[in-house]
């Protein structure tokens, strides 16, 4: 009976451990180990302002991560419907993506949360069934007009069609060289948030840095590609942590929204020399970065016109082939 007891621990043991990593934020990595890189990468962009026929365009951000056959979605477009569309138009079948990814709160990264997880689900119940939050992400934002954090609005519905929310509180390898940054610690003043709302935090109500926002970091032999949403933190903090946290590697591909679009000049030569300084080689700047700012980004990292273009719908970067920008922006 003794020895009954301790295989049914053992066994109840082993079934607990992996939900446990998965709920915790994995510690950071260990430099002196082998450590797996992704050797066939795709990230195609779903949601962004810049569109061309038959696709939408919109003041929002998505795109699907391809990593080794695992597919990742990274943010929710605006509107419900502009994603699902889109990936349709574009042939591209979410359907087999489980994990979606929501870089913060805010409405233009959220908003197809609920849509995509219904209808998605009729074709595979496990579609978008899990979504890898940080920490502040539900946390109130009053507004004069009510609540001003939409996704609190959403997270019933969500959870009420079987969807979960993952908190993660520090970097977490999702899969095999593939990590989620948590929030990044804002080292260097990178003001990338409007300064006119507040949040209720644990502390009260303060300034909402929108302390929650997170990137990806893919870690291939190239270097690292890093997605992000808004980079609300900062770009030049965000790969400093991703650096610091996956490897400290060139900074192969930044691709999304880096919040530059009314950036003064001072600023974006700061940001320029800096991204010259972690040798980024690819740029796709989309959604919140600005026409203008990626224009001198190019000009003040050294990039050309085929390692730097704005970011449109269907636009995508691969590995070993660089971006493919779409007609629109080449």
């Amino acid at each position: 009976m003794k020895t009954l007891r301790l295989l049914l621990c053992a066994a109840v043991t082993l079934l607990l451990v992996p939900f446990a990593r998965a709920e915790s934020p994995s510690a950071a990595p260990d430099t002196k180990a082998p450590r797996a890189r992704v050797k066939n990468l795709k990230v195609t962009v779903l949601s962004t302002m810049l569109a061309e026929d038959k696709v939408l365009g919109e003041w929002g951000f998505s795109a699907l991560i391809e990593a080794d056959g695992r597919k990742i979605l990274f943010d929710t477009g605006y509107f419900p419907n502009t994603v699902l569309q889109n990936a349709k138009a574009l042939g591209v079948d979410l359907s087999g993506v489980t994990d979606v990814i929501l870089s913060h709160n805010h409405d233009d990264h959220t908003g197809g949360l609920v849509t995509l997880r219904r209808e998605l689900s009729k074709q595979n119940p496990a579609a978008l069934s899990r979504a890898h939050v940080a920490p502040g992400i539900f946390w109130s934002r009053p507004r004069k007009t009510g609540e001003g954090n939409p996704l609190l609005a959403f997270r019933a519905p969500y959870e009420a069609m079987g969807g979960t929310f993952i908190e993660h509180a520090g970097p977490v390898e999702l899969a095999p060289g593939v990590w989620l940054t948590g929030p990044v610690p804002r080292a260097n003043p990178e003001h990338n948030w409007s300064g006119k709302g507040q949040v209720q935090s644990p502390q009260g109500l303060v300034e909402d840095t929108i302390p929650e926002d997170q990137s990806l970091v893919i870690d291939t032999e190239q270097g690292l590609v890093v997605v992000t949403g808004c980079g609300h933190a900062g770009i030049i903090n965000i790969l400093e942590f991703a650096r610091q946290q996956v490897r400290a590697a060139p900074i192969h591909a930044v691709i999304g929204g880096l919040h530059l679009f009314n950036a003064d000049e001072q600023t974006l030569a700061w940001t320029g020399r800096r991204l010259r300084e972690l040798k980024l080689g690819h740029l796709l700047g989309a959604h919140c970065t600005g026409i203008e700012a990626v224009f001198r980004l190019r000009e003040l990292a050294g990039l050309q016109r085929r390692t730097c273009v704005v970011g449109a719908v269907g636009a995508s970067f691969e590995l070993g082939k660089g971006l493919d920008p779409v007609d629109i922006a080449r």
